[in-house]
């Protein structure tokens, strides 16, 4: 029989916190970080939103209240995508799965069920869209790092590897229903797995005995810091719009109407991005909220810091004229410069 989830990975040096159901970290941060940019990591993403959309007008739902073009897909595709206000703030970056009689939307831990209300919302009578949340149901882990190839060629599943963004297809894995998905969450290569609640301990114990290297939470923010990847209650706020975050892999300019689109469509048009987000290297720490200052001018602000091995390193919003990669700038007492991550993409901000 085989053990529960959270015993397999108590065993693998986890430590968990009340306030998180997944591992907070297994003591190995530094060979996690090497692992997740040379070998290959599973992070238990568990905590994370699953949200399934049914029904005939499902497909049409999701256009209409969110920025990419779902009109396009076809079972077995799928495609990032932002929900936003009809002012176009961002409420959450998600990652939306379509399948044959079903969407299964990927939102953030923190936005799950403000998504879940706001949704219903918009699903009027007649509409034949029914709404579920089915995270408690499921469990999810990410595949990350360059090795993530071979971990799905001795499970099985090798069929996906360079197959598209997003591409995803059911396999058996340690005798669980999976589905396997391409891309890992962050800018790094890899893959995104979800499967039941009952078979998520069977399939991390065959993921861990394939020589993959367990990580938390805890690691899982660094990365995500170091590379871009925007997070609701950081960069992704009611106070930023989604051209801002610079998320153009998720926004379409040519479907049509849509929640937020004449904004979006305006900012696109008339170049008016005013602010954008930069990664920040650092000389020390600061506090998460400071203000970005150049010659003494408020230039921005500062949205998230982590430590790394190269020193602190953070993400924030700096006005587009004021400059950008490897502008020099003043945070409180820290001397900071303007780098490029990878999670972000600024083509048509400089078209």
């Amino acid at each position: 029989m085989v053990e529960s989830l959270q015993t397999l990975q108590e065993k693998s040096g986890a430590v968990f916190e009340a306030n998180l159901a997944v591992p907070v970290c297994f003591g190995n941060e530094a060979e996690a970080v090497r692992a997740a940019r040379e070998g290959v990591v599973v992070c238990d993403r568990s905590h994370w939103g699953r949200l399934q959309i049914t029904d005939a007008d499902r497909l049409t739902f999701l256009h209409n209240q969110s920025t990419n073009d779902f009109n396009r897909l076809k079972p077995g595709e799928g495609c990032d995508t932002i929900f936003v206000t009809s002012t176009a703030r961002t409420l959450d970056l998600a990652t939306a799965y379509v399948l044959e009689d079903e969407v299964l939307v990927i939102v953030s831990p923190n936005r799950r069920e403000k998504l879940v209300t706001w949704l219903d919302r918009y699903i009027f009578f007649g509409d034949k869209v029914k709404l579920a949340d089915i995270t408690a149901q499921t469990a999810m882990f990410s595949l990350i790092g360059p090795g993530s190839d071979r971990v799905l060629e001795q499970l099985g599943a090798d069929v996906l590897v360079n197959q598209p963004y997003a591409s995803h297809q059911l396999f058996n894995l340690a005798g669980q229903e999976v589905r396997v998905a391409v891309g890992s969450g962050l800018a790094l290569p890899g893959y995104t797995l979800v499967m039941g609640r009952e078979g998520a301990a069977a399939l991390w114990q065959a993921l861990t005995e394939v020589g993959t290297v367990p990580m938390g939470d805890r690691t899982w923010e660094q990365l995500r810091i170091e590379q871009g990847r925007p997070a609701p209650d950081h960069e992704l706020t009611e106070d930023y719009n989604a051209v801002e975050a610079s998320l153009w892999e998720a926004i379409s300019l040519n479907k049509g109407c849509y929640i937020g689109q004449e904004t979006i469509a305006r900012l696109d048009t008339y170049k008016g991005v005013k602010q954008q987000i930069w990664g920040i290297r650092l000389s020390r720490p600061v506090e998460v909220g400071a203000t970005i200052t150049l010659d003494e001018e408020k230039i921005g602000i500062l949205t998230s810091l982590t430590e790394t091995e190269q020193g602190p390193f953070g993400l924030g919003y700096v006005r587009t004229k004021a400059g950008g990669k490897g502008l020099k700038v003043k945070i409180g007492d820290s001397e900071g410069e303007l780098v490029e991550v990878p999670f972000l993409q600024r083509d048509r901000l400089t078209d």
